[in-house]
């Protein structure tokens, strides 16, 4: 081969590269954003220092979002009568004197959000047995974007 052989190959090669070095795929997003809880709006439930009744129903309802896509969420009620502390609001509720749990109620779920959402608004219907221990409780919300990121408040609550 001589030289002028070996020009135009060298230009076809370095087009190539520029070309494919330009396009960017979905894949090549980088998301680093993790994702929201609204619990901000009218109709949002349960909200800090809310009261559940033993024995009801309620229905759980946020709404979610995402800048590229949403995943999952979880929900997780747990007594609260040693007065830990993991919620992320700032007004304080009333708290009931400390005691030792003997039948408390214990709810942890996990829930798929319909792919290709970046916003979402969730409802679920959450009943309350009847025989459990009433008393201060943490109501935990937690969503999961598509890439891994996720967002968690937590929120004091009271079960009558």
């Amino acid at each position: 081969m001589t030289k002028y052989n070996r020009f135009p190959i060298s230009i076809f090669l370095l087009l190539a590269l520029f070309i494919s070095g330009c396009e960017k795929g979905k894949e090549d997003i980088i998301d680093d954003v993790p994702p929201e809880i609204h619990i901000d709006f009218g109709e949002a439930f349960p909200i800090q220092c809310s009261t559940l009744k033993k024995g009801e129903k309620f229905a759980f309802r946020a709404r979610f979002s995402d800048n590229t896509e949403l995943g999952t969420y979880s929900l997780d009620i747990h007594h609260n009568f040693d007065h830990h502390s993991h919620t992320t609001e700032f007004e304080e509720c009333n708290l009931q004197p400390k005691k030792d749990p003997l039948k408390p109620f214990l709810f942890i779920r996990s829930y798929d959000i319909p792919k290709g959402q970046k916003s979402y608004e969730a409802v679920q219907e959450i009943e309350i047995p009847s025989d459990i221990d009433a008393g201060d409780y943490h109501f935990m919300i937690m969503v999961t974007d598509a890439t891994g990121w996720s967002k968690m408040i937590g929120l004091s609550i009271k079960i009558e």
